[in-house]
């Protein structure tokens, strides 16, 4: 883990946040009034994610969905287009990722990164094998090597790859290829860089992780409060 170009990539990534949001404020606008005037409901829709440390923060997004308080289903964590529960502007806002835009403003208040493992929610933390943990010794991000690799079609045991390889690899380089992929993705969908996982990928990071990465005791003891580190 490159620990150097981490901090400096969250120093450029505040700045780039503000600027995102000065730039992008009247869409920003738009997308609000659009929202509110479909429905009357609210704009910005607030999730407990795990982030950093394992810590719980609340992850914006501009709601997309008629009724938020609805039952989560691990098996079935990715909403289809055809969703009954999507609204008209939240078919569309999901479809060019703008739903998305409000975790800038994560990103200013230091919870996320542009660049980095995607936070998912509580229920899954533990799910995670204890060499998995590695991806909450960073900041989580807007978008990330899942989200270019096929995302809603890949097995969350494949997202938790990419996001432990991200976590265990990043570099300028990296964060670049991800950037104009996440482009080309939100252009042409996710299904056309779909990207499984094979299990001697698998194995390889695994036996990575546990030779060169110990797991701060602060994450471990949010996530594993009475287990210890194998």
């Amino acid at each position: 883990m490159n620990r150097a170009y981490i901090r400096f990539k969250y120093a450029c990534d505040f700045v780039i946040a503000l600027v995102a949001v000065t730039v992008l404020s009247p869409l920003l606008l738009c997308v609000a009034i659009a929202i509110k005037t479909e429905d009357g409901g609210k704009i910005i829709f607030a999730q407990r994610r795990t982030g950093v440390g394992g810590k719980k923060f609340n992850c914006y997004k501009f709601r997309s969905m008629k009724n938020t308080e609805v039952l989560f289903d691990k098996s079935k964590p990715v909403i289809k287009d055809n969703n009954p529960n999507l609204t008209k502007v939240g078919k569309i806002i999901r479809k060019f990722k703008i739903d998305e835009l409000p975790q800038l403003f994560n990103v200013i208040k230091g919870d996320m990164c542009i660049i980095g493992p995607r936070p998912l929610l509580p229920v899954y933390d533990s799910d995670y094998a204890d060499w998995e943990i590695v991806k909450f010794e960073v900041r989580p991000g807007i978008t990330g090597l899942g989200q270019v690799y096929g995302n809603g079609y890949l097995s969350i045991k494949d997202r938790k790859y990419y996001d432990v390889y991200y976590t265990m690899h990043a570099s300028p380089w990296m964060d670049i290829k991800i950037a104009f992929k996440t482009i080309a993705v939100i252009i042409f969908g996710e299904k056309r860089f779909l990207r499984r996982v094979t299990d001697m990928e698998y194995r390889r990071l695994k036996l990575q992780v546990y030779r060169h990465y110990t797991i701060q005791p602060e994450t471990l003891q949010e996530l594993r409060p009475t287990a210890l580190y194998r």
